[in-house]
């Protein structure tokens, strides 16, 4: 009987895959690098044994993939924000959550510093989105407790720039992620190579990506997004994409748009709208051979 095999790290053409019978050193088959594929952290991937040892003989399909960091098969993408020093960047914050949703990935924002700065302005361009938001604060474990809930049975990962509290949130929620990683590094051979990889580890029932965070200039430069899904990316959108007067409505400046008349309206945040403005813009110059997809 086959089994699915989870990468939990790929270093030095090296994989290590957590397979019933515990972790496993493998080589991948000489046909990936033919068709140039790589297999990366979070692949389920079928296994053969060649001369004795254990082969990746093949990727089965992937539900996402990104390119910066290498991971596929995320799940959830926990967007965490800082309420002061520094204030919330809202188009930050909606490019990450967008490019997200385009890969099928499901953003939850993290509010922290809630102790000092209420994020109350931050709820409110968010009460139409669909989009969780968890407020998270020194002297409050209950939106720690809704990330482990989260968590469970989910492949899972930070984002945030520097500053946000993203470390202290991580160390609040994992105080054992040093000696767990430790543990996997020792294992998976970190040391002996220098090139920052993925690694996984078990949490909570669910499986966290070590990175222990990327930055949004990372996913904004290797995550585009075409600006035909834009969008789809805004599901606050999603109620009025049908009642436009045209096909293809694009949602700026048509006649009979009713993205824009659900903005005048107040049902749409004109927050959320003006950064999808400038997203638009920014998509429109990319190409679809740049695309990277699914």
């Amino acid at each position: 009987m086959q089994i699915e095999n989870r990468i939990m790290k790929g270093v030095g053409g090296f994989y290590y895959v957590q397979t019933a019978e515990g972790l496993l050193t493998c080589k991948a088959k000489g046909i990936f690098r033919k068709k140039g594929i790589s297999p990366l952290a979070g692949d389920l991937v079928r296994l053969e044994t060649e001369g004795g040892s254990p082969v990746i003989a093949e990727i089965l399909p992937r539900k996402n993939a990104m390119v910066r960091p290498p991971i596929a098969n995320l799940d959830l993408l926990f967007v965490v924000a800082s309420m002061v020093e520094p204030n919330p960047n809202f188009l930050v914050l909606d490019k990450m959550c967008a490019i997200a949703l385009d890969k099928g990935i499901t953003p939850v924002l993290v509010a922290t510093k809630t102790d000092l700065a209420q994020p109350d302005g931050m709820e409110e361009v968010y009460a139409s989105s669909g989009i969780e938001l968890l407020r998270t604060s020194m002297e409050d474990d209950a939106a720690l407790e809704r990330i482990r809930t989260l968590i469970a049975g989910k492949l899972c990962a930070f984002t945030g720039n520097s500053g946000v509290g993203k470390s202290t949130l991580l160390n609040r929620l994992l105080p054992t992620l040093g000696q767990q990683t430790g543990q996997i590094s020792k294992k998976l051979g970190r040391g002996r190579h220098t090139t920052r990889q993925v690694e996984l580890f078990e949490a909570f029932g669910g499986l966290v990506a070590d990175t222990p965070g990327f930055s949004s200039l990372d996913l904004e430069r290797t995550n585009p997004i075409l600006k035909e899904n834009l969008q789809l990316c805004f599901p606050e959108f999603a109620p009025y994409l049908t009642e436009c007067r045209f096909t293809g409505c694009s949602h700026r400046t048509e006649k009979g748009c009713a993205v824009r008349q659900a903005v005048e309206e107040g049902k749409i945040h004109p927050r959320r709208y003006e950064n999808y403005l400038a997203m638009y813009e920014s998509a429109s110059a990319i190409k679809e051979w740049e695309y990277n997809g699914r």
